[in-house]
Protein backbone atom coordinates (compact mmCIF):
# COMPACT_ATOMS: atom_id res chain seq x y z
CA UNK A 1 0.00 0.00 0.00
CA UNK A 2 1.28 3.21 -1.08
CA UNK A 3 1.75 6.15 1.72
CA UNK A 4 2.78 9.54 2.55
CA UNK A 5 4.61 10.16 5.31
CA UNK A 6 3.94 13.57 8.01
CA UNK A 7 5.61 14.91 10.53
CA UNK A 8 4.12 17.01 13.78
CA UNK A 9 5.11 20.47 14.57
CA UNK A 10 4.84 22.54 17.87
CA UNK A 11 2.28 21.48 20.26
CA UNK A 12 2.85 17.57 20.17
CA UNK A 13 5.46 17.44 22.58
CA UNK A 14 4.76 16.51 25.75
CA UNK A 15 7.12 15.10 28.87
CA UNK A 16 7.94 11.13 28.68
CA UNK A 17 7.08 11.10 24.81
CA UNK A 18 9.33 8.56 23.12
CA UNK A 19 10.13 6.87 26.13
CA UNK A 20 9.28 3.04 25.29
CA UNK A 21 10.58 3.42 21.46
CA UNK A 22 13.85 5.21 23.71
CA UNK A 23 13.96 1.67 25.46
CA UNK A 24 14.08 -0.51 22.55
CA UNK A 25 15.50 0.83 19.76
CA UNK A 26 18.99 2.85 20.05
CA UNK A 27 18.28 5.66 17.32
CA UNK A 28 16.07 7.66 19.66
CA UNK A 29 18.65 8.20 21.99
CA UNK A 30 21.16 8.32 19.38
CA UNK A 31 19.23 11.35 17.35
CA UNK A 32 18.31 13.23 20.26
CA UNK A 33 22.50 13.15 21.79
CA UNK A 34 23.15 14.61 17.84
CA UNK A 35 20.95 17.34 18.27
CA UNK A 36 22.06 17.95 21.96
CA UNK A 37 25.68 18.21 21.01
CA UNK A 38 24.77 20.56 18.24
CA UNK A 39 22.88 22.70 20.11
CA UNK A 40 24.63 22.48 23.29
CA UNK A 41 21.34 21.59 25.45
CA UNK A 42 19.95 17.99 26.68
CA UNK A 43 17.35 18.13 24.67
CA UNK A 44 16.27 13.90 25.85
CA UNK A 45 16.37 15.62 29.67
CA UNK A 46 14.04 18.38 28.31
CA UNK A 47 11.06 15.76 27.03
CA UNK A 48 11.69 13.24 29.85
CA UNK A 49 12.24 15.36 32.91
CA UNK A 50 8.94 16.28 34.48
CA UNK A 51 10.29 19.41 36.43
CA UNK A 52 11.42 20.85 32.85
CA UNK A 53 7.98 20.50 31.34
CA UNK A 54 7.49 24.63 31.45
CA UNK A 55 11.10 24.58 29.34
CA UNK A 56 10.01 21.89 27.01
CA UNK A 57 7.24 24.66 26.12
CA UNK A 58 8.76 27.68 25.64
CA UNK A 59 9.17 27.88 21.88
CA UNK A 60 13.45 28.10 21.48
CA UNK A 61 13.28 24.06 22.89
CA UNK A 62 9.96 22.89 21.72
CA UNK A 63 11.36 23.28 17.68
CA UNK A 64 14.95 21.72 18.57
CA UNK A 65 13.19 18.80 20.41
CA UNK A 66 10.34 18.30 17.59
CA UNK A 67 12.52 17.80 15.12
CA UNK A 68 14.71 15.39 17.03
CA UNK A 69 11.65 13.39 17.76
CA UNK A 70 10.36 13.03 14.54
CA UNK A 71 13.69 12.55 12.31
CA UNK A 72 14.25 9.42 15.87
CA UNK A 73 11.33 7.62 14.90
CA UNK A 74 12.05 7.75 10.70
CA UNK A 75 15.45 6.64 11.70
CA UNK A 76 13.72 3.56 13.95
CA UNK A 77 11.10 2.84 10.78
CA UNK A 78 14.06 2.79 8.28
CA UNK A 79 16.26 0.42 10.75
CA UNK A 80 13.37 -1.78 11.01
CA UNK A 81 12.83 -2.32 7.39
CA UNK A 82 10.29 0.52 6.84
CA UNK A 83 9.53 1.39 3.08
CA UNK A 84 9.92 4.50 1.65
CA UNK A 85 6.71 6.70 0.88
CA UNK A 86 5.39 8.46 -2.45
CA UNK A 87 5.55 11.67 -0.90
CA UNK A 88 6.40 13.90 2.51
CA UNK A 89 4.85 16.55 4.56
CA UNK A 90 5.18 18.70 7.74
CA UNK A 91 2.23 20.65 9.79
CA UNK A 92 4.53 24.15 10.25
CA UNK A 93 7.58 22.81 12.33
CA UNK A 94 7.40 19.86 10.77
CA UNK A 95 8.00 20.44 7.71
CA UNK A 96 11.78 20.48 8.55
CA UNK A 97 11.60 17.04 9.82
CA UNK A 98 10.27 16.22 6.42
CA UNK A 99 12.74 17.61 4.20
CA UNK A 100 15.62 16.44 6.81
CA UNK A 101 13.78 12.46 6.19
CA UNK A 102 13.34 13.47 2.22
CA UNK A 103 17.25 13.95 1.84
CA UNK A 104 17.11 17.43 1.19
CA UNK A 105 18.07 18.46 4.50
CA UNK A 106 20.91 17.77 6.83
CA UNK A 107 19.74 17.05 10.21
CA UNK A 108 22.52 18.69 12.25
CA UNK A 109 22.08 21.93 9.50
CA UNK A 110 18.06 21.60 10.68
CA UNK A 111 18.49 21.25 14.03
CA UNK A 112 20.56 24.45 13.78
CA UNK A 113 18.06 26.28 11.48
CA UNK A 114 14.79 25.59 14.12
CA UNK A 115 16.95 26.85 16.71
CA UNK A 116 17.65 30.10 14.77
CA UNK A 117 13.86 30.04 13.56
CA UNK A 118 12.75 29.92 17.20
CA UNK A 119 14.65 32.34 18.68
CA UNK A 120 13.18 35.00 15.61
CA UNK A 121 10.18 34.02 15.95
CA UNK A 122 10.37 34.49 19.52
CA UNK A 123 11.85 37.93 19.35
CA UNK A 124 9.93 39.04 16.67
CA UNK A 125 6.66 39.90 19.11
CA UNK A 126 6.85 40.95 22.95
CA UNK A 127 6.16 38.08 25.51
CA UNK A 128 2.81 38.09 26.12
CA UNK A 129 1.77 40.49 23.22
CA UNK A 130 0.40 38.07 20.32
CA UNK A 131 -2.08 34.95 20.71
CA UNK A 132 -3.20 31.94 18.76
CA UNK A 133 -6.60 30.34 19.41
CA UNK A 134 -8.50 27.24 17.34
CA UNK A 135 -11.55 27.97 16.09
CA UNK A 136 -14.01 24.82 15.61
CA UNK A 137 -17.25 24.38 13.70
CA UNK A 138 -17.31 27.42 11.73
CA UNK A 139 -17.04 27.99 8.06
CA UNK A 140 -13.51 29.27 6.54
CA UNK A 141 -14.89 32.00 4.43
CA UNK A 142 -16.60 33.38 7.65
CA UNK A 143 -13.64 33.23 10.03
CA UNK A 144 -11.96 34.97 7.88
CA UNK A 145 -14.22 37.64 6.85
CA UNK A 146 -14.55 38.40 10.80
CA UNK A 147 -10.82 38.49 10.95
CA UNK A 148 -10.40 41.08 8.37
CA UNK A 149 -12.98 43.19 9.46
CA UNK A 150 -11.31 43.20 12.82
CA UNK A 151 -7.95 44.31 11.25
CA UNK A 152 -9.63 46.92 9.39
CA UNK A 153 -10.65 48.35 12.19
CA UNK A 154 -8.10 51.47 13.73
CA UNK A 155 -6.39 50.72 17.12
CA UNK A 156 -7.66 46.94 16.99
CA UNK A 157 -4.84 45.20 16.09
CA UNK A 158 -4.17 43.01 13.33
CA UNK A 159 -5.39 39.20 13.33
CA UNK A 160 -5.57 36.36 10.33
CA UNK A 161 -6.69 32.93 10.30
CA UNK A 162 -3.43 30.93 10.30
CA UNK A 163 -3.71 27.77 10.01
CA UNK A 164 -6.39 25.31 7.30
CA UNK A 165 -6.30 22.28 9.56
CA UNK A 166 -9.23 19.99 9.02
CA UNK A 167 -12.68 21.16 7.88
CA UNK A 168 -13.92 22.82 10.39
CA UNK A 169 -11.10 23.82 12.28
CA UNK A 170 -9.03 26.92 11.85
CA UNK A 171 -6.28 28.64 13.70
CA UNK A 172 -6.42 32.62 13.97
CA UNK A 173 -3.58 34.16 15.33
CA UNK A 174 -2.43 37.92 15.58
CA UNK A 175 -2.13 40.73 18.51
CA UNK A 176 -3.84 39.54 21.69
CA UNK A 177 -6.44 42.06 21.85
CA UNK A 178 -7.17 41.45 18.63
CA UNK A 179 -7.56 37.45 18.87
CA UNK A 180 -9.99 38.59 21.72
CA UNK A 181 -11.90 40.00 20.04
CA UNK A 182 -11.89 37.92 17.45
CA UNK A 183 -13.02 34.80 19.27
CA UNK A 184 -16.16 36.43 20.90
CA UNK A 185 -17.26 37.90 17.08
CA UNK A 186 -16.76 34.44 16.25
CA UNK A 187 -18.94 33.11 19.03
CA UNK A 188 -21.55 35.49 18.06
CA UNK A 189 -21.20 34.08 14.39
CA UNK A 190 -21.87 30.31 15.28
CA UNK A 191 -19.01 28.64 16.25
CA UNK A 192 -19.19 25.65 18.49
CA UNK A 193 -16.11 26.49 20.23
CA UNK A 194 -13.12 29.17 20.12
CA UNK A 195 -10.04 27.91 22.01
CA UNK A 196 -7.05 30.11 23.20
CA UNK A 197 -3.55 28.07 22.85
CA UNK A 198 -1.14 27.88 24.74
CA UNK A 199 1.83 29.38 23.19
CA UNK A 200 3.91 32.40 23.13
CA UNK A 201 3.73 33.26 19.35
CA UNK A 202 1.76 34.18 17.03
CA UNK A 203 2.52 31.69 14.19
CA UNK A 204 1.99 32.00 10.68
CA UNK A 205 0.59 35.42 10.30
CA UNK A 206 1.79 39.07 9.23
CA UNK A 207 3.15 39.73 12.39
CA UNK A 208 5.83 37.23 11.79
CA UNK A 209 7.39 39.03 8.85
CA UNK A 210 10.48 40.79 10.71
CA UNK A 211 11.40 37.38 11.85
CA UNK A 212 11.43 35.80 8.09
CA UNK A 213 14.23 38.42 6.69
CA UNK A 214 16.89 36.99 8.90
CA UNK A 215 15.41 33.51 8.28
CA UNK A 216 15.78 33.60 4.56
CA UNK A 217 19.50 35.21 5.20
CA UNK A 218 20.10 31.89 7.04
CA UNK A 219 18.84 29.88 4.19
CA UNK A 220 20.96 31.41 1.58
CA UNK A 221 24.00 29.89 3.15
CA UNK A 222 22.53 26.52 3.50
CA UNK A 223 23.09 23.44 1.24
CA UNK A 224 20.12 21.41 0.12
CA UNK A 225 19.46 18.75 -2.37
CA UNK A 226 16.32 19.22 -3.60
CA UNK A 227 17.05 16.63 -6.68
CA UNK A 228 17.24 13.07 -5.20
CA UNK A 229 15.29 13.30 -2.25
CA UNK A 230 11.30 11.74 -1.73
CA UNK A 231 8.64 15.04 -2.99
CA UNK A 232 7.66 16.68 -0.21
CA UNK A 233 4.81 19.29 -0.11
CA UNK A 234 5.11 22.88 1.24
CA UNK A 235 2.86 24.20 3.79
CA UNK A 236 1.99 27.57 1.93
CA UNK A 237 1.13 26.44 -1.16
CA UNK A 238 0.07 22.64 -1.07
CA UNK A 239 2.73 21.80 -3.86
CA UNK A 240 5.54 19.91 -3.91
CA UNK A 241 8.82 22.03 -4.28
CA UNK A 242 10.66 22.12 -7.22
CA UNK A 243 14.14 23.21 -6.64
CA UNK A 244 16.35 23.96 -3.45
CA UNK A 245 15.86 27.73 -3.97
CA UNK A 246 11.86 26.84 -4.12
CA UNK A 247 12.63 24.98 -0.67
CA UNK A 248 14.30 28.21 0.54
CA UNK A 249 11.35 30.78 -0.45
CA UNK A 250 9.05 28.77 0.87
CA UNK A 251 10.44 27.97 4.50
CA UNK A 252 10.73 31.88 4.51
CA UNK A 253 7.29 32.50 3.42
CA UNK A 254 5.97 29.84 6.06
CA UNK A 255 6.49 31.82 8.92
CA UNK A 256 4.20 34.64 7.99
CA UNK A 257 1.85 32.55 6.06
CA UNK A 258 -1.33 30.17 6.49
CA UNK A 259 -0.49 26.22 7.00
CA UNK A 260 -2.80 25.00 3.84
CA UNK A 261 -3.44 21.46 5.68
CA UNK A 262 -6.23 20.50 4.63
CA UNK A 263 -5.12 20.86 0.90
CA UNK A 264 -1.87 19.49 1.93
CA UNK A 265 -3.44 16.05 2.50
CA UNK A 266 -5.88 15.72 0.06
CA UNK A 267 -2.70 16.57 -2.63
CA UNK A 268 -0.54 13.76 -1.14
CA UNK A 269 -3.58 11.55 -1.96
CA UNK A 270 -4.66 12.51 -5.30
CA UNK A 271 -1.70 13.85 -6.66
CA UNK A 272 0.76 11.31 -5.39
CA UNK A 273 -1.27 8.25 -5.03
CA UNK A 274 -1.21 8.04 -1.32
CA UNK A 275 -3.53 5.94 0.23
CA UNK A 276 -2.38 5.53 3.55
CA UNK A 277 -0.98 8.71 6.06
CA UNK A 278 1.73 7.70 8.33
CA UNK A 279 2.84 10.28 11.11
CA UNK A 280 5.95 10.08 13.07
CA UNK A 281 6.61 11.96 15.89
CA UNK A 282 4.83 12.03 19.29
CA UNK A 283 1.09 12.20 20.08
CA UNK A 284 -1.81 12.28 17.01
CA UNK A 285 -2.58 15.78 16.52
CA UNK A 286 -2.12 14.90 12.56
CA UNK A 287 -4.01 11.67 13.49
CA UNK A 288 -7.16 13.55 14.17
CA UNK A 289 -6.85 16.01 11.67
CA UNK A 290 -5.97 14.03 8.96
CA UNK A 291 -8.95 11.55 9.43
CA UNK A 292 -11.56 14.46 9.41
CA UNK A 293 -10.09 15.42 6.08
CA UNK A 294 -10.31 12.27 4.65
CA UNK A 295 -11.62 9.53 6.18
CA UNK A 296 -10.86 7.16 3.51
CA UNK A 297 -7.58 6.79 3.75
CA UNK A 298 -5.26 4.69 6.19
CA UNK A 299 -4.21 6.69 9.17
CA UNK A 300 -1.69 5.57 11.76
CA UNK A 301 0.62 7.89 14.20
CA UNK A 302 3.89 5.53 15.60
CA UNK A 303 4.95 6.68 18.47
CA UNK A 304 5.02 3.56 20.63
CA UNK A 305 6.62 -0.17 19.47
CA UNK A 306 2.84 -1.91 18.97
CA UNK A 307 1.82 1.28 16.69
CA UNK A 308 5.25 1.10 14.76
CA UNK A 309 4.43 -2.90 13.94
CA UNK A 310 1.35 -2.22 13.08
CA UNK A 311 2.98 0.57 10.65
CA UNK A 312 5.27 -2.34 9.13
CA UNK A 313 2.79 -4.56 8.21
CA UNK A 314 1.62 -1.92 5.96
CA UNK A 315 4.90 -2.84 4.12
CA UNK A 316 4.41 -6.52 3.68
Amino acid sequence: MQFAAVFPGQGSQSTGMLSELADNFSEVGNTFQEGSDVLGIDLWALCQDQSKQDLLNQTSNTQPVMLAAGIAVWRVWLSQGGCLPVGMAGHSLGEYSALVAAGALNYKTAIELVAKRASLMQQAVADGSGAMAAILGLDDDIIGKHCAQISEQAGRGLVEAVNFNSPGQVVIAGDADAVDLAIESLKEAGAKRAIKLPVSVPSHCSLMKDAAIPLAKALEEVEINADNSIPVVQNTQASSYQSADDIKKALSKQLYKPVKWVDTINNLNKEFGAESIIEFGPGKVLFGLNRRINRQLGNICISDVASLEKALQMCE
